[in-house]
């Protein structure tokens, strides 16, 4: 039903960088749940998105962090949502707590930009990420990634895209410091 508008917005995250093989996942919200992109499948091909009911009982093959959208369906008005990892945000999430674009863009679209924890597909992940994206439409996970909400996959996509720019512009002015690992 979704699988052609997940396949276009896919490919537009794998061209622009911002995922890679299969991971990251796209959702939209439909009456008495959501559907959700299946676990392991790769973003930029078509493929049947799996349904999870709003009580949280997810079908065979949910993505991981169908925990995620779903708390964030709960506590948003979101139509949509996309995870993915791009690099400068992740790289960017080991420095800051919150991340404040320098550029116009990002001014504009994600002022600030929160950095949460929390472990990939875990209770805790999802209660932060949902709390936080009822501040702003766009949160960076620690060394995980980004998580996009928005009336439609399109919305998701370009709020990621913005994302991942201010991140470059901060990292290309001098801005991640000295990070330690």
């Amino acid at each position: 039903m979704y699988d052609k508008e997940f396949e276009i917005i896919g490919k537009k995250l794998f061209s622009e960088g911002l995922v890679t093989a299969n991971f990251g996942n796209m959702s939209i919200r439909e009456k008495g749940g959501f559907f959700i992109t299946a676990s392991g499948s790769f973003l930029d091909e078509s493929t049947e998105p799996v349904f999870v009911s709003d009580s949280g009982i997810p079908c065979p093959g949910a993505s991981s962090e169908y925990r995620v959208h779903l708390e964030t369906y709960k506590r948003t008005t979101a139509g949509a949502q996309v995870h993915v990892h791009p690099p400068f945000a992740v790289a960017a999430s080991f420095s800051f707590d919150e991340i404040v674009p320098q550029d116009t863009e990002g001014k504009m679209f994600c002022p600030l930009i929160p950095v949460v924890k929390g472990d990939a597909g875990s209770d805790e992940l999802a209660q932060n990420v949902a709390d936080a994206l009822t501040r702003s439409p766009v949160v960076i996970a620690r060394a995980h990634g980004t998580f996009a909400i928005g009336e439609s996959l399109k919305e998701c996509y370009i709020l990621t895209s913005i994302v991942e720019h201010a991140c470059k512009i901060i990292y290309y002015c001098g801005g991640f410091g000295g990070l330690k690992l």
